[in-house]
């Protein structure tokens, strides 16, 4: 085995050791190794699998004398506190996600310098699978220091009576003129719902009634984009789209699902608005949705002007 084979199998702590500029500090966490769901195939849903962190993190060279301070340097606790918040953040497919999310975290203290962040999966097989990067200040993005710019959004309800009412056109296009970007939650669609014998498969037999909904209410009007994730809902804003929730993905990619998520296609959409730190939630029950509409839209450029 050559050198550079055993280099990229040898721990963290060797890498930065043959790979660094000029001698520095460093801070490690060895073996770390957290239960958690986590996964983009469906047989890891619904179930936690341990997973082991290993990371280096190179220092800058303290300056001036340490007086045995412990607020003077980078604690050990900085790393595993920030694989706590990521984790705890939401549920994640891929492993190059959460080292990313990591090294980022990590990053944002002062003292650090550069990091490798390695990650094994131990329950897929007899085997551990993982990856591992290498991240510097230059390459980490500041995504968690920046401050949104975003618009709050208008997260409303249509009921089925909503969407079959004649003003629902009209309606929409005051919504999409309005400066507040409106976000559509619908209930499940009027067809019979499988019944299944476990919970966690009758959460994916509910969520997909109300997605069903979500593709009717875009293929009625073009001006509305069905979004799964927050990016596709941050580029339906910025397109000047009316967003349609489908609420799967970010349902079940919740890390606290336990009985924090409603199941009621309401009380669902009430939960998502709170989610959003939207600027109102507005459900619309009855046929003449248009009345409703524009007074909000009025109500909102009222307190625009103000």
């Amino acid at each position: 085995m050559t050198d550079e084979i055993k280099l990229a199998f040898a721990h963290p702590l060797d890498r930065s050791e043959a790979t660094a500029a000029v001698p520095c500090d460093r801070l490690s966490l060895r073996d770390h190794i957290v239960e958690v769901e986590i996964g983009a195939f469906q047989v890891e849903r619904d179930l936690t699998q341990r997973v082991k962190f290993n990371i280096v993190v190179e220092l800058k060279s303290y300056t001036g004398p340490l007086d045995d301070d412990v607020d003077r340097i980078l604690s050990y606790d900085a790393l595993t506190e920030a694989v706590a918040i990521e984790l705890a953040a939401e549920r994640l497919n891929l492993l190059e996600t959460l080292a990313e999310r990591v090294a980022d975290r990590i990053l944002l203290e002062p003292q650090a310098l550069r990091v490798f962040v390695r990650i094994e999966k131990l329950d897929r097989g007899p085997f551990a699978l993982g990856v591992e990067i290498v991240r510097d200040k230059k390459q980490s993005a500041p995504t968690h220091e920046a401050e949104s710019t975003a618009v709050p959004p208008r997260v409303v309800f249509l009921s089925n009576a909503a969407l079959a009412s004649e003003n629902l056109s009209l309606w929409l296009a005051e919504l999409q003129s309005d400066p507040v970007p409106a976000i559509l939650c619908v209930e499940a669609a009027n067809t019979v719902v499988p019944t299944a014998q476990t919970a966690a498969a009758q959460r994916h037999i509910d969520l997909l009634a109300i997605e069903q909904n979500a593709w009717v209410l875009a293929a009625l009007d073009q001006r509305c984009a069905v979004v799964e994730t927050r990016t596709e809902l941050d580029w339906t804003t910025k397109n000047n789209h009316i967003s349609v929730w489908a609420p799967g993905k970010i349902v079940l990619d919740f890390v606290a699902n336990d009985g924090a998520v409603p199941s009621a296609p309401l009380e669902l959409a009430k939960w998502f608005s709170e989610q959003l730190n939207a600027v109102d939630f507005v459900a619309v029950g009855d046929l003449d949705v248009k009345t409703v509409v524009a007074r909000l839209v009025s109500e909102t450029a009222r307190s625009l002007l103000a």
